[in-house]
């Protein structure tokens, strides 16, 4: 057996001469780790520490320290969950029940259930975890499993389907109680510390409208019950940044039934911050030469057969006949980008040719994943596409990557980086892979990011880097993605002429800044908590006279602060009123005038956190916030400068 790359708990990495499962593996390292191991990722995977290892695996090592840990503990505690819930239900038939960012959740049908029932629920789940239960994984023949749960037609289906051709299939045990599944699990029901179960709602088996309609219960666990405390105080401050509250108190946004789900309608405030959004990125596409295109929303499906989107991706599009003739909502932009390159004739002297489009695509997803502007039917991508030679990749890659920084750095949003590598499934050469991801990997490492690896992660049309960044809660959201793409150039015949005067391939890349704007825009609402930094506020400053003797110096304020969104307060209220509605809007600044101020020619400036200064100059105050909004800092400064 071949060596095989082993990273430790500490981040190290050493080779070791094999192993047949992840634990015999941590074993040859040493008995104590051996002993300590709950789990491995293998090759990207979190499996069990039964799991086999093949030649040349990449293994991570999963102890109580690791930050897999948690997802480990959670799948358990969804045991701990199903459990609880056939003891007091036995006519419950189970589903799935794995583990998620935040929790876990269980699919299950049979029984009626709602949020009162929880409190007897956590109970007999205390019961179990302090039980102290082992939690042991058995190996059944398929002939042995499918007798097992013969009458559960779930469980059937995943023996017949997922696990079709495993023989033999594993279960995991804890007390008289079992199920099916891979794994990995922590080693008894007593590490779990503490849980609760959080809401239910409805889902459909396999995600399909046609299927079974489940209960899907929801619930986290921890270690700890202090860890426990902690994040049900950090969820109740999501409660208070969650977009679709925020949106409507700063009327950016609606889902009226009208529309249909997932089909947002954006007023002007929300349409303002958008706009500012796309004006950013434009200037960086006009500053790294990209010319801008527009697509169709529409286009005959042949252009998606030709793209290998309709076979993958049909039934997530909307489609519609037209005289006889079938069309389709775009799902991707990419295939109208290679149809207008395809247009023209290129010779390499021609190369990069860099596209960009706000492109406003449509994927048809299940009503009950649709939140909000978290998953929609239609978004909008800032993509932009690019068409190069081979050794034109690195650098192109590099000014991407500048772009993405300059992007998040703008946000103050924190980032983590993954290059994503060939996939199980791909196309193409394994010569043009390894050089494709030895450049990425170079722009890496020539970068000041710090960078992780997601073997086998990659697109099956070539490598790609992704970013992911955390909000002001410490959530982590997809985000800014650079791919390399061999497949299109193939699909569509997409040629230029060489220096030696032959046709040649271009390499395709596929990149955006933000990802969709409606998710992007989702995060900006939590992060900033609806208080917008000064040049994405709707309404930048508001003027309150305090009275009305002062409103026609309350209006050539505002004269003065052309160019800007300013609104003046002429709503017959005390100013303290003025003041609490201004603060409650989120306007980033006030600016007060009075007798005293239209006398002195000066203005008193009050920001969002309820600092004041006066006696200020308008064109001091004016000088800045145009540097303020110029510079697009993340939060009113001006009473902190002085």
């Amino acid at each position: 057996m071949s060596d095989i790359a082993v990273v430790l708990p500490d981040g190290s990495e050493l080779s070791v001469p094999g192993g047949a499962t992840v634990e015999d593996a941590a074993y040859e390292i040493g008995p104590g780790l051996g002993d300590d191991t709950i789990a491995g990722v293998v090759d990207g995977e979190l499996v069990d520490k039964a799991a086999p290892l093949h030649d040349g695996a990449r293994l991570e090592i999963v102890t109580d320290q690791s930050e897999e840990y948690l997802d480990v503990l959670r799948h358990s505690a969804a045991h701990v969950f199903a459990q609880a819930l056939q003891r007091l239900h036995p006519e419950t038939n189970l589903a799935i029940g794995p583990p998620t960012d935040e929790g876990f959740y269980y699919d299950v049908t049979g029984v009626d259930l709602d949020e009162s029932d929880f409190g007897e629920l956590e109970a007999e789940m205390r019961d179990i975890i302090e039980a102290d239960y082992p939690i042991e994984r058995r190996e059944l023949s398929r002939e042995e499993a499918l007798a097992a749960f013969d009458d559960n037609p779930y469980k059937t289906e995943i023996l017949h389907e997922e696990a079709a051709g495993e023989d033999p299939v594993s279960v995991y045990e804890q007390d008289d109680w079992r199920d099916l599944c891979k794994g990995p699990h922590v080693d008894s029901t007593g590490k779990i510390g503490a849980v609760k179960l959080m809401n239910i709602s409805s889902a459909y088996w396999r995600g399909d409208e046609e299927n079974d309609q489940l209960t899907r219960v929801y619930g986290t666990a921890f270690e700890s019950e202090s860890d426990l405390a902690e994040f049900l105080e950090m969820r109740e401050e999501a409660k208070d940044r969650d977009h679709r509250r925020i949106a409507r108190e700063m009327d950016l946004f609606s889902i009226p039934t009208v529309t249909g789900p997932g089909l947002p309608l954006y007023h002007p405030p929300g349409k303002t911050i958008l706009s500012e959004l796309e004006s950013y990125v434009n200037d960086l596409n006009r500053d790294a030469g990209y010319g801008e295109v527009e697509t169709p929303h529409v286009f005959r499906t042949e252009l998606w057969e030709q793209s290998g989107h309709y076979d993958n991706y049909q039934d997530d599009m909307f489609l519609f006949d037209v005289n006889d003739e079938e069309y389709g909502l775009k799902p991707m932009n990419c295939p109208g980008h290679a149809t207008i390159f395809d247009q023209g004739s290129w010779s390499y002297r021609d190369l990069p040719v860099r596209y960009a489009e706000h492109g406003k695509v449509y994927r048809k997803e299940q009503r009950g994943e649709l939140s909000g502007l978290s998953r929609t039917w239609a978004f909008t991508i800032d993509d932009g596409h690019l068409f190069v030679e081979p050794d034109q990749i690195e650098a192109e890659v590099r000014t991407i990557m500048e772009m993405i920084e300059e992007v998040l750095e703008t946000f103050d949003l924190d980032v983590s980086v993954d290059l994503a590598t060939r996939p199980e499934k791909s196309v193409g050469s394994d010569e043009v892979w390894e050089k494709a991801e030895s450049q990425l990997e170079a722009v890496l490492e020539s970068s000041a990011l710090d960078w992780g690896l997601e073997p086998g992660d990659g697109a099956f049309y070539g490598p790609k880097i992704d970013f992911s960044f955390e909000d002001a809660l410490g959530r982590s959201w997809d985000g800014p993605t650079v791919q390399l793409d061999f497949t299109m150039p193939e699909s569509f015949d997409l040629t230029y002429t060489g220096e030696d005067n032959e046709e040649h391939r271009p390499v395709m890349i596929h990149r955006a800044l933000y990802g969709s704007y409606e998710r992007f825009f989702m995060v900006l609402i939590e992060h900033f908590a609806g208080k917008f930094p000064l040049w994405l506020a709707p309404e930048q400053v508001r003027i309150l006279p305090i009275s009305d003797d002062n409103l026609g110096y309350a209006y050539r304020t505002k004269n003065e602060l052309d160019g800007f969104r300013v609104e003046v307060e002429d709503r017959d209220m005390t100013i303290g009123r003025k003041i609490r509605a201004a603060h409650d809007d989120r306007v980033p600044y006030m600016v007060i005038v009075g007798g005293d101020e239209e006398k002195s020619e000066t203005i008193s400036v009050r920001d969002r956190f309820e600092n004041e200064v006066g006696d200020v100059d308008p064109s001091e105050f004016r000088a800045h916030i145009e540097a303020e909004r110029d510079e697009k800092r993340t939060r009113p400064d001006f009473i902190d400068a002085e």
